[in-house]
């Protein structure tokens, strides 16, 4: 498991597993959210979904980081209830690669 740096063109992978069948527990999901207002706010009503309930299990869902700039993740299940009361949010600044001439 690798847990940075983490650099721009990085893979991240979210992996969580999907509630049994029987299960009072809420899927998950992964929302890429617009700015940090948003982030701050849990408010998914803006943000983008990359992956929904299924998605992340087994290998995961890949994202690939291809700018520079903040990134910002959060699980949007319920309208965003995970990130609000299990604070399941997340953000990424990618570095940029030093180049070697």
């Amino acid at each position: 498991m690798r847990n940075g740096p983490f650099f721009v063109n990085d893979t991240l992978v979210f992996k969580y597993e999907m509630p049994a069948g029987n299960s009072s527990s809420r899927p998950h999901s992964v929302y890429q959210l617009p700015d940090l207002r948003s982030f701050l706010r849990c408010d998914v009503s803006k943000g983008k979904m990359l992956a929904n309930w299924t998605d992340g299990g087994g290998e995961g869902f890949e994202f690939v980081m291809g700018k520079w700039q903040p990134y910002f993740f959060a699980c949007g299940e319920a309208n965003g209830i995970h990130c609000n009361i299990g604070k399941m949010k997340f953000f990424v600044i990618p570095f940029l690669r030093r180049w070697n001439f």
